[in-house]
């Protein structure tokens, strides 16, 4: 039997993030969070909330991104292509933002309100803001100096014979849903508008697979909106220079300010180990289910009902977490834990960990995951071939230990833990190694 050999981890050559200090935070900055359970899922709403626990420890993903909660409705292309018109507004596509429609009127249906009034809701909702056109010829587009009453912005432009035109609008805005109790200041000036747009109240949500929430009807609520530029082409005829006769059909492109009708919230989904962590080992997140705080023996009872492996993976969680390093659900590689230096944005996963819970130093008692030979030598190859050391965590509890003491969390005091690295033994490059010595 030869000993393992650590390994420094693998820094990512491209990194986009600053590394914050991570929780324990001490001071009067100290902020408690808040999570609710839904479905069996620990979501984390509130966007100050979002930022805290994921920038201080990494706790979490996204739902909607990969796993920083990061997502934007903007289309990346489009605000390349549009870069010059510095707005700070979201802007998509007039296919993305039909679809948006789409949502919202089918969500109207469920709420059982007939189409002639989904429709006029709609029409009414989505109308673009009034802004008078005129024509400038411009090399390329530009913001103009705005007035207090006639907000003016560049938002359209075309090529013609080589040369880009850019046409300016500019006019007092006009709400369409005022005499449904929207606020009138909201939609003011222009400042307002790219102010207001990131508001968290919107008359339509996202329904996601676990999260299906309440809907809310736009005319029975008073709501700060989410404004976005949407490309739109419009189609011009134009005399050619050559020819007067001959009639050339033009397609300009241009940036329509309107509403969007169904706002996509990113929140951040915590695993239950994440969730007990923050409650039990720090005391920074409160877990509510139907509006009602869980203390934390509810919710270890809870979380050992819905996952039957959960006291096996949080005491392992706990484990590495204490030492500095960052675990991660391991699923994708067919392990309980991935486990990585600092945060997932600076290095790569070093250890794949297998957790199993064991009695005494004997290590009796039946596996969570039982492993043959080829079982095992497929799990090590497949470790091996993503640049990463497969781990073995046992967790030994005492045998006198019953029940009714795991059924609480004071039984990490009692629990002794032993690692041991599975590596893969090479003939020919033991023997290398040998000869060399």
């Amino acid at each position: 039997m030869t000993e393992a050999v650590f390994r420094p981890p693998r820094r990512k050559k491209r990194v986009y993030e600053s590394y914050d200090s991570p929780f324990p935070i001490c001071g009067s900055d100290f902020k408690i969070c808040r999570a609710e359970v839904i479905n069996n899922n620990v979501i984390v709403k509130n966007p100050e909330d979002i930022e805290q626990l994921y920038s201080k420890g990494f706790f979490g993903k996204g739902i909607l991104s990969r796993s920083q909660p990061a997502y934007n409705i903007s289309d990346p292309v489009l605000v390349a292509k549009w870069k010059d018109v510095r707005l700070n507004m979201p802007i998509i596509s007039s296919k993305k933002y039909h679809c948006h429609v789409e949502w919202a009127k089918s969500l109207m249906r469920e709420q059982g309100l007939d189409d002639c009034t989904i429709n006029a809701t709609i029409l009414n909702y989505t109308e673009p803001l009034n802004l008078n056109q005129e024509a400038e010829q411009n090399s390329e587009p530009q913001v103009e100096e705005t007035t207090e009453d006639k907000p003016n912005f560049l938002v359209t432009s075309a090529e013609t014979n080589g040369k880009k035109v850019a046409c300016s609008e500019g006019e007092s805005c006009y709400d369409p849903l005022c005499k449904y109790g929207s606020n009138d200041s909201d939609i003011a000036g222009f400042q307002a508008v790219a102010k207001t747009h990131s508001a968290n109240s919107y008359p339509f949500s996202s329904q996601d697979d676990f999260m299906k929430q309440e809907s809310h009807s736009v005319i029975s609520k008073e709501y700060n909106h989410e404004y976005v530029l949407v490309e739109e082409e419009e189609s011009d005829l134009c005399l050619e220079e050559e020819t007067s006769e001959k009639l050339n059909l033009m397609k300009s492109k241009k940036l329509v300010c309107r509403k969007n009708p169904f706002r996509i919230f990113e929140y951040l989904q915590l695993s239950l180990e994440e969730a007990f962590f923050l409650v039990y080992a720090l005391g920074c997140l409160s877990v509510y289910y139907n509006e009602v705080p869980l203390s934390v023996l509810k919710l270890w009872t809870f979380f050992s009902d819905v996952q039957p492996n959960f006291r096996t993976l949080y005491m392992a969680y706990h484990h590495f977490r204490a030492k500095g390093w960052v675990p991660k659900i391991g699923l994708k590689y067919a392990s309980d834990l991935l486990l990585y230096r600092k945060g997932p944005p600076f290095y790569h996963a070093s250890y794949s960990v297998i957790a199993e819970l064991v009695v005494d130093d004997d290590f009796e008692g039946s596996s969570q995951r039982p492993f043959n030979w080829k079982s095992l030598c497929g799990l090590n190859r497949t470790t091996a071939n993503v640049s990463k050391e497969l781990m073995f965590c046992y967790l030994i509890k005492p045998s006198n230990m019953t029940e009714k003491e795991m059924a609480s969390p004071e039984c990490l005091k009692r629990i002794k833990v032993q690692e041991l690295i599975l590596n893969r033994w090479v003939s020919s490059r033991e023997r290398s190694e040998q000869e060399e010595l």
